[in-house]
């Protein structure tokens, strides 16, 4: 016998064999040496539990041994064995630029969950791991570990080949992290976005955008990041909320002409106000709003002469706000904002005459009504500049200094700080400068530098979003989109947009495919010279050859003939256009429907409907007319307990191996394993923001141990039986038919729950069942018959039936989440599972739903409900009676349950009459006629009045709990000999057929 069952007497007790309570096996045996100890040894006679199964997981070093086989060994036989559909998680790459963190955790097992859940259901996953291996991120880590070294002195090569292997390293550091993980997938063949083919579909993709006129270059302007000197799109961004910028107001003097049309035989200022100061060198335009009503004023200042503004009426008010203490400002004259439009002024910096245009988006909820306008730095200046037949001017350069354009004075100077200065300090020594102030706004910031950036001018190549946008949101009407408010996210970046920039001024990337004419500067793109392109690509191993072939190997014979010479392209790709595109290689790798090959599923953080799902949706429609995937989950973001952002800068991130290998005190940092931070993420709603830390891994330990203590009490009541040992279902009794009942309802839940990917609500389920249906009530009640009756009766056997159905789909529940427990579990439970051959040697090789529909019976539920809710009435009076020292155990009490018997609630009461007392854990209880006559509670007895909401009524129900008369049984330890240390009928029986020792 199993040593920590070895001292086992039978005991049953007055709370339920908890999990996680102190109240365990162990402490069985430990009851069982205390007092009223019989004089007689009946422990051999007991059937009492039996494995080897651990109640410590040790999960550290056990879940290894388990490893191997529920990740590559299981990838490979599920896509070579199981019958049903395909499954296609396609994965989004992470970002191969550093160690990982509890996030990538999250998404990674998040989407391990979806995968085993799908095996399990007898689909053929296909997962292939990706990693995101181009971009500045790389560029910039690569280059930092050249200490000492000019980084401007290397060719583009030399940086690429530092790019590169950064990358790969860092591929290998993430792919060893994800596979202790125990995520499952296809690893050997991942897929890279450096590698070779991938880059040549990429490229194919670009081709056919080209082809459909999606790709176009145009010199307007773009988000600009002078500290990593290349554009960004929007999904590269982040907005710092308080960000301060120096806002000014600024007089520009209208000329004689405009003036005099105003009625003014005076100088006319028309004011504006900008929190871009440094902008201002480069004023094309001012913009009223046709609609609005403006006024000239004259102001009047203390040692100074008077002078007129114009300004928007609206805004007059606040304006004189600003003034010097008794200033005045007389209204001269009302105007139309369409009165001013063609009015001529000088750009102060320029010295240039502009003029007044007209723009719908000018308002008067602030600044003066009038707007400067720089179309080299604004999209909006930009599109009203194009309307008017305006340049596009922008004195500053790749580093964010003012350009010689800019005036001898400004030159050289970093536009975001002494150049911004400089402007201002120009204005006031002007007297152009009306007033200025620190200005609080959310502003944008390069998201890998954490540093602001600027709109600027600039020659780009861009895709066109403005015609696609309409038909890619029309695609996500198909779209499963989990939760729901992600779609409207989605939709909103993408309606948000006309235009996407996809070109990078880097050099570790995929080169966008353009020669351009030396001559007139002009680009050569072509479907041929594109295809020209990819084959020299592909021939020569890679995108490394366009910066190691000479420009004539790239030019279509077809283009040779004509005399004109060309020169290579310097932009790359944008990092999301390579990701973007990534659903290309399902193309050639995954079974392919009457359309092609779609992803099932797509799954990411929320800040992906700015990057990953957008460019993914945009680039598949631009080509295949349809959204890349068929549902769309979505997870939060990774907190610490406290509720903040996880963050370097705070100091508050995560490594998942703090948790799985703990820490160098392993008492103050436990080593929990992979299995407690799974369950972790699978136990959360993971669409919401996450917490981790101590406290919560804390509380998931006792978890894991609760669900150990399940599982472990199963398989050892299960010892020795085998599948030809069960009842029959028709024969088992009505409390075990009732428990098939709730197993089937446990399941369905859990199979809802994984199928709407609410992993939370299934884990949820499976911690109500363990705690409130069998640790509270089932594993209580039957524990008599487990180990008391004779191994062959009909109730021990109808009982471990039941224990093999609950085991078989506990575990499977369990496994999609904690594969490693499901393993250990399953792998202990082969015995009483039967023998399944060789080929078996997994969980995830069961059907998933091991249920019967037979076993639905919500009227045998409905009564078994009822009888539930008066046992925890009866267990208020048995409690009682324990603290008054009447009773030790529930096995010493006698129950007398009084109830109108005209009730359905009294017919069921009396027809279960002799189970009560297995239901309440007593030697005895009878039930009685409440409207009968009832004698009054004597000392020694203890009664519990109540309503028992049942069968959709309240019915009074009395029950009056008392030592019970009859002499404890040394065997069984019920109270149901008529002698001090005899046996009671039951043991008496099952005595004769035990051999004598």
């Amino acid at each position: 016998m199993n040593q920590s069952f070895a001292a086992l007497r039978l005991a049953p007790v007055k709370r339920s064999f908890a999990l996680g309570s102190k109240l365990s096996v162990r402490s069985l045996a430990s009851a069982a040496t205390g007092e009223d100890k019989p004089a007689g040894s009946y422990s051999h006679t007991l059937r009492l539990p039996k494995t080897a199964f651990p109640l410590r997981a040790d999960a550290a070093r056990r879940e290894k041994q388990f490893r191997e086989r529920c990740t590559d060994t299981l990838y490979k036989w599920q896509f070579e064995n199981n019958t049903g559909p395909q499954f296609i998680l396609h994965d989004g790459p992470p970002y191969a630029n550093g160690e990982l963190h509890v996030g990538h955790f999250m998404n990674k097992v998040l989407k391990d969950i979806v995968n085993r859940y799908q095996v399990m259901q007898g689909r053929r996953v296909l997962y292939i791991p990706g990693f995101d291996t181009h971009g500045l991120p790389i560029e910039q880590k690569a280059l930092a570990t050249l200490r000492g070294r000019d980084q401007d002195s290397l060719n583009p090569m030399e940086i690429r080949r530092l790019a590169r292997n950064f990358a790969m390293k860092a591929v290998a550091n993430q792919t060893k992290s994800f596979k202790e993980y125990a995520v499952m997938g296809d690893w050997s063949n991942r897929y890279l976005t450096l590698d070779p083919e991938y880059e040549a579909s990429q490229l194919e993709v670009f081709r056919e955008m080209v082809v459909r006129g999606y790709i176009y270059r145009q010199n307007k302007p773009v988000y600009w990041s002078p500290s990593s000197r290349t554009a960004l799109a929007e999904a590269e961004l982040e907005y710092n909320a308080n960000h301060v910028s120096t806002s000014v107001y600024v007089k520009f003097p209208l000329t004689a002409e405009s003036a005099a049309r105003l009625g003014s035989t005076t100088a006319v200022e028309a004011l504006i106000w900008t929190t871009t100061p440094w902008t201002l060198p480069a004023n094309c335009a001012i913009a009223v709003h046709r609609d609005m009503d403006y006024v000239l004023v004259c102001v009047s200042q203390e040692s100074k002469p008077d002078y007129q503004l114009l300004i928007g009426k609206d805004r007059l008010a606040a304006v004189v706000e600003l003034l010097p203490g008794g200033s005045t400002a007389e209204v001269i004259r009302t105007l139309k904002g369409s009165d001013l439009e063609g009015l001529t002024y000088t750009s102060v910096l320029r010295n240039k005459v502009c003029k007044v245009l007209l723009a719908d988006y000018v308002t008067g909820d602030s600044g003066t009504g009038l707007v400067h306008t720089a179309p080299g730095h604004g999209k909006e200046d930009y599109e009203l500049g194009l309307a008017h037949g305006i340049d596009v001017y922008s004195p500053v350069d790749d580093c964010g200094r003012f350009t010689s354009q800019a005036g001898a004075a400004l030159e050289g100077k970093e536009v975001l700080t002494e150049g911004n200065a400089m402007v201002i300090e120009t204005l006031t020594t002007m007297d152009a400068l009306l007033f200025k102030a620190d200005f609080t706004h959310s502003y944008p910031y390069d998201w890998r530098t954490n540093k602001p950036i600027i709109q600027r001018a600039t020659p780009q190549w861009f895709a066109d979003v403005k015609d696609l946008k309409n038909a890619a949101c029309d695609s996500l009407t198909h779209v499963n989109v989990v939760p729901e408010s992600g779609r409207r996210r989605l939709e909103s970046f993408v309606r948000g947009r006309s235009e996407w920039c996809i070109s990078r001024q880097r050099v570790w990337g995929v080169p966008i495919p353009v020669l351009y004419n030396v001559q007139s500067g002009e680009p050569l793109l072509t479907a041929e010279s594109i295809d020209h392109i990819i084959g020299v690509i592909r021939a020569n191993g890679g995108t490394d050859a366009w910066w190691t072939l000479p420009v004539e190997a790239f030019v279509h014979p077809q283009y040779c003939a004509n005399g004109e010479v060309y020169v290579k392209g310097t932009d790359t790709m944008d990092v999301w256009f390579d990701s973007g595109t990534s659903w290309k290689l399902l193309e050639k790798r995954a079974d392919k429907g009457e359309q092609g090959a779609f992803a099932d599923l797509y799954l990411e953080g929320s800040d992906q409907h700015r990057g990953w799902f957008q460019s993914s949706l945009l680039t598949s429609n631009a080509v295949r007319g349809v959204a890349p995937y068929k549902a769309l989950v979505t997870h939060g973001f990774t907190l610490d307990e406290q509720g903040r952002k996880m963050a370097k800068s705070i100091g508050n991130t995560l490594a998942p191996s703090q948790v799985i290998d703990g820490g160098k005190d392993k008492k103050a940092e436990p080593a929990y394993g992979v299995d407690l931070l799974r369950l972790v993420v699978g136990s959360t709603d993971y669409t919401q923001d996450v917490s981790f830390g101590p406290t919560i891994f804390a509380s998931f330990g006792d978890t894991i141990r609760k669900i150990r203590s399940t599982v472990r009490f199963m398989l050892g009541n299960l010892s020795g039986f085998t599948p030809e040992m069960a009842v029959p279902y028709e024969q088992l009794p009505e409390i075990d038919r009732y428990m098939l009942h709730e197993l089937y309802h446990f399941k369905k839940a859990a199979t809802t729950a994984f199928g709407k990917y609410e992993f939370f609500r299934a884990t949820q389920a499976l911690n109500h069942f363990t705690n409130t249906t069998l640790s509270a009530f089932y594993f209580d009640v039957c524990k008599d018959r487990l180990y008391a009756s004779s191994s062959s009766s009909l109730e021990r056997r109808s009982a471990q039936t039941v224990l093999r159905h609950i085991l078989i789909n506990y575990t499977t529940t369990l496994a999609p989440v904690t594969c490693h427990l499901a393993e250990e579990a399953w792998e202990f439970s082969k015995a009483m599972r039967g023998d399944f051959g060789s080929e078996v040697f997994s969980v995830f090789q069961e059907k998933w739903d091991q249920t019967d529909e037979v076993w639905h019976n919500p009227k045998l539920a409905e009564d078994w409900v009822a009888l539930r809710k008066v046992r925890g009435l009866a267990n208020r009076a048995i409690e009682a009676a324990r603290k008054n020292k009447l009773i030790g155990s529930s096995l010493e009490a006698e129950l007398d349950i009084y109830v109108s018997l005209e009730s359905r609630l009294g017919h069921l009461l009396k027809s279960h009459e002799k189970d009560l007392c297995q239901v309440c854990i007593t030697s005895r209880a009878s039930v009685h006629d409440l409207g009968g006559a009832k004698a009054p509670v004597s000392d020694g007895e203890f009664e519990q009045t109540d309503v028992v909401a049942a069968f959709d009524n309240d019915t009074k129900a009395t029950i009056v709990c008392r030592r019970s008369p009859l002499c404890k049984c040394p065997r069984c330890w019920n109270f149901h000999s008529v002698a001090v240390n005899t046996l009671c009928g039951r043991c008496d029986d099952v005595m004769a057929s035990v051999p004598q020792q």
